[in-house]
């Protein structure tokens, strides 16, 4: 069994995105009973998200902007909490994409790194087998040169052992 095979990096993933959620629910209760969370954490951000919607709302159907009441403190808190919530669970989702991007960066970096070595390694190889074949082409080129001159030299050798 290949032990590299069970992913259990992205097993890690899922589970703090699933222990995201609870967190994210206990966070919202305890924004909800906290004054100080309450006042300064949840309600700007409500009382600007509904801004924002009501009069993108009020744009969209075609009425001038006027005056956006502001939420009640309860409800603010209650949108606040949500949105705070929210957030919370966007932002570990998020750092669990891109943990895994960084991963699977680093995985298909070491994999160029070993095709790079390998292609390397067999320039090299070919590198050293074109020496090898020039080198024996060479050889050749001289045992034909020998050849070749092979019957001048017996013809030379006959003319020399008749004059003696």
């Amino acid at each position: 069994m290949v032990v590299g095979a069970f992913p259990i990096a992205k097993l890690l993933m899922l589970g703090v995105r699933q222990i995201s959620r609870p967190l994210a629910n206990s966070i919202k209760a305890n924004a909800r009973r906290s004054q100080f969370f309450k006042r300064y954490i949840c309600l700007p951000p409500a009382q600007i998200y509904h801004w924002v919607e009501m009069k993108t709302k009020m744009r969209m159907m075609g009425f001038k902007s006027g005056q956006v009441q502001p939420l009640s403190e309860e409800v603010a808190a209650d949108l606040g909490a949500e949105l705070l919530g929210e957030a919370f669970v966007f932002i570990i989702g998020g750092a669990c994409i891109l943990a895994e991007y960084v991963r699977q960066s680093s995985n298909s970096a070491r994999k160029e790194e070993e095709l790079s070595s390998m292609l390397q390694s067999l320039q090299e190889q070919v590198s050293h087998l074109s020496l090898t074949v020039e080198e024996l082409d060479a050889r050749v080129r001289e045992n034909n040169r020998l050849v070749h001159s092979l019957p001048q030299a017996l013809k030379r050798a006959e003319g020399l052992g008749h004059d003696e």
